[in-house]
């Protein structure tokens, strides 16, 4: 660290001001040389001795700025706890960890939750202000306790109407506006209930789910309703016996060859919120399809590449897992063979008879499990029932 210890601190601070400031953060803010903050941070700390500079918007434009401070006494004022939905790691990323402290003030969350009594740990706790509401649909079931910083009262609203719209309108719905200062403002509504007025940031919206609408099952094999498709789908048991084989872990990257509607890659980033996934199609319709399918079950950050495999695949980050659903030929396996690394879990689904003696050759030739998958559903016959089978899908898994 030196003899001066880092040359950055990242002081969160609450609406109230300097009345809610620790010692450390009140000693960073004496010592310091110059101050970066939002025009709604700086107001709050009315008598500064150091110079103050306004952040710029959007965040990232004055991070060049700030690091060409190097050497000065330097604080970075942040709302509550910077490492929770702030900048604080966004700044730590651009820096070495001798080179800054951070001092959080309580964060919006925990405002919110002393206020309502809910639990934090049993609350689901999402970032809106620059994401789309929709990342909400995964956790809408009854019962469910959400808190949601969003940006403005529009967003405000836009959160609230898109809960009723989904058929929880019995919500019970919470607008907290500048908790922990002389402005704080808790209103209580329901969903469905006219609009609140004259919303007020900095503002967190929570949600008590209440209602009938449709719950988004947590287990692999989501109904084949919840996809838009053209048919060009993986179906519900066959997609949760890939989604078993691919065995998606916290943190991994998938590769979706041939993506389709996108479900097995939309189900592979529902398993967790850490995980990543490139959806590869080279039909644009599908394309569109599969990232409208991710947005509307709240997985936007699914990434959809259109293009041809293999020549799409080159240069991409390696994965953790590939999933060939699609365009599955031997130019793409020999690819595949070269190029991934060793441990890649591989899952590659067959149904015409050429692919079927494509994979079984693969299977010869770098063992792992073949899995012959026959299904048929119970279907109307005159006045009778009877089996309407599916066509046989063949699934071979292996780790490279």
């Amino acid at each position: 660290m030196g003899e001066r210890g880092p040359w950055l601190t990242i002081v969160g601070i609450g609406e109230d001001g300097p009345d809610g400031l620790s010692a450390a953060s009140r000693a960073a803010l004496d010592r310091a040389e110059l101050v970066f903050g939002a025009t709604r941070h700086l107001s709050l700390l009315p008598d500064l001795m150091a110079e103050t500079r306004t952040w710029p918007v959007p965040f990232e434009v004055g991070i060049a700025d700030l690091l060409a401070e190097r050497g000065r006494r330097v604080v970075m004022l942040a709302s509550g706890d910077p490492f929770w939905f702030g900048a604080g790691a966004t700044l730590s990323r651009h820096l070495s960890p001798d080179e800054w402290v951070t001092y959080p003030a309580p964060s919006t969350f925990a405002l919110a939750a002393a206020r309502l009594g809910w639990r934090v740990e049993e609350t689901v706790c999402l970032g809106l202000h620059a994401a789309p509401v929709t990342r909400m649909r995964p956790h809408l079931a009854a019962g469910a306790r959400i808190v949601g910083l969003v940006r403005d009262g529009a967003g405000a609203r836009a959160l609230i109407d898109y809960v009723a719209e989904q058929g929880f309108g019995a919500s019970s719905v919470t607008v907290l506006e500048a908790l922990g200062g002389p402005r704080e403002r808790v209103r209580t509504t329901r969903a469905d209930a006219a609009p609140l007025a004259d919303i007020a940031h900095p503002l967190a919206v929570a949600i008590e789910v209440a209602g009938s609408g449709e719950t988004l099952p947590l287990a692999a094999g989501r109904p084949d309703t919840w996809f838009d498709h053209d048919g060009q789908i993986t179906k519900r048991p066959a997609r949760a016996l890939t989604l078993s084989a691919l065995a998606p872990r916290a943190g991994e990257l998938l590769w979706d060859i041939g993506a389709g509607s996108g479900s097995i890659a939309i189900e592979w980033l529902l398993a967790h919120p850490s995980t990543r996934a490139v959806a590869f199609e080279r039909d644009p319709t599908r394309a569109d399809r599969a990232r409208a399918n991710a947005a509307t079950l709240g997985v936007d950050r699914l990434v959809v590449t259109e293009g041809a495999a293999p020549l799409i695949l080159a240069d991409q980050p390696a994965p953790a897992a590939v999933f060939v659903g699609g365009g599955l030929s031997l130019a793409l396996l020999d690819w595949l063979d070269a190029h991934l690394p060793a441990g890649t879990r591989v899952v590659a689904n067959a149904v015409t008879l050429e692919s079927e003696a494509l994979l079984g050759q693969w299977h010869a030739r770098r063992g792992g499990s073949l899995l012959r998958i026959e299904l048929a559903e119970a279907a109307p016959i005159g006045t009778r029932r009877g089996w309407r089978s599916a066509y046989p899908l063949v699934q071979w898994s292996v780790t490279w």
